[in-house]
């Protein structure tokens, strides 16, 4: 079954963070949080986000990016940043693939950019927007990374709570 890995580098948002848990939660993604965050991992406003999935969570904390990176050799990167030249949906992402996200307020640092430019990848946008909100962004790059995928894993129907689908 492919792996799916979410990483926040420095997260500064509480509410951010916890609106990425919920979609690691519901797609079974892995999330991986690189300090120093903007938070403690005990805010009220964190856990509000994420409501009740917290169980549903494969989480691992690092205190930096060399940590980080020192423990997971294994994958295949890919850094998301408006700095990217390629587009988030025309890249094909591996089992074990690793999408890599920046701080709110400053992205991903241009040195590691820089070393990695085949694996910057953006989301189009107009001109004139400096950028996504970062819980979106990763919502959108995760389920493309699925979408290609076939959603291993997902539940691709619902059902009504009063009624039943006519078949």
């Amino acid at each position: 079954m492919p792996i799916l890995n979410l990483v926040l580098i420095e997260p500064q948002i509480p509410q951010n963070t916890g609106n990425i848990a919920r979609t690691c939660a519901a797609t079974g993604a892995r999330l991986h949080l690189v300090g120093p965050m903007g938070f403690a991992i005990d805010d009220k406003k964190l856990k509000r986000a994420g409501l009740d999935y917290w169980h549903l969570l494969d989480i691992t904390y690092y205190k930096n990016m060399a940590e980080f990176f020192e423990k997971n050799q294994d994958g295949k990167f890919f850094y998301f940043t408006t700095k990217g030249r390629h587009i988030h949906s025309d890249v094909q992402y591996p089992d074990n693939a690793y999408l890599v996200f920046g701080r709110e307020d400053a992205g991903l640092p241009e040195e590691l950019l820089l070393q990695n430019p085949d694996s910057c990848v953006r989301l189009p946008m107009i001109a004139d927007a400096r950028s996504l909100n970062l819980s979106n962004t990763v919502a959108i790059a995760a389920y493309e990374v699925l979408r290609q995928w076939n959603y291993p894993t997902l539940k691709w129907s619902g059902q009504l709570t009063k009624y039943k689908w006519e078949d």
